[in-house]
């Protein structure tokens, strides 16, 4: 059984929301026959690349809120990461583009070291103080995913590598309805939207192997990032 889930680097609740689907797999007695593919959604594609700013001054920016106010926001998602074992840095992150991100995401499939990447990217992004945005650390963190540093250097110096890749993935989320991620969908039968709790990934886990549903159903009321960049806490 294949399982894609839609996310961004950039999204707090993809990052948090990997880790509860894998604690809800980990329960699912077929876990060994589920394939996971990592697929591209960008929150922000209209940021000109190269344009940084950090996350809590945008979220200030962006919402009308003050500083502190913004601030708070991130606390309140970093509380869900830490409940989940998962760093998280409030402020000192930055914001920008993350399509060359998922560029070399694409490249790390075709080597088999998607997810690895996905890993380090999110870990350097929410937990440690190195800038994904920045082409050296994105190389950096490539080359300690496994993958060959001339490829890395190679993609991330042409744009258009894999570009057609990560617009295909886009094109596919819009096809299924996915309006912001992270978006799951289990065996193309079942899409489930947000950073749900583990039982729930569990549960529809469960639900997709044994039944063959014409049309997605989708469960939402999760932590969720939609493409205006909002980023919703559920009560």
């Amino acid at each position: 059984m294949r399982v894609e889930i839609w996310s961004d680097i950039a999204c707090p609740w993809c990052y948090i929301g990997k880790a509860r689907f894998e604690k809800g797999l980990a329960a699912f007695a077929h876990r060994e026959q589920v394939e996971v593919v990592h697929r591209s959604f960008e929150l922000d594609p209209n940021r000109p690349r190269g344009e940084v700013a950090p996350v809590v001054d945008m979220l200030a920016q962006k919402y009308g809120r003050t500083r502190e106010e913004a601030l708070a926001m991130e606390e309140h998602v970093a509380s869900n990461a830490r409940a989940e074992g998962l760093g998280y840095r409030t402020e000192g992150r930055d914001h920008g583009n993350t399509f060359d991100i998922h560029r070399l995401l694409h490249l790390a499939k075709a080597r088999g070291r998607q997810d690895a990447l996905l890993d380090l990217a999110y870990r350097a992004n929410f937990a440690e103080e190195r800038s994904v945005f920045d082409s050296g650390v994105l190389a950096r963190l490539g080359v300690e995913a496994g993958l060959d540093e001339a490829e890395v250097d190679a993609v991330l110096a042409d744009p258009s590598a894999y570009a057609d890749d990560v617009r295909a993935d886009e094109s596919e989320a819009a096809a299924l309805g996915a309006t912001g991620v992270p978006f799951f969908v289990l065996d193309r039968r079942y899409g489930l939207s947000g950073g749900q709790p583990a039982e729930v990934f569990t549960q529809a886990l469960e639900q997709a192997w044994k039944d063959h549903a014409p049309e997605p159903a989708v469960a939402a009321d999760a932590g969720v990032c939609d493409t205006d960049g909002t980023c919703e806490v559920p009560a």
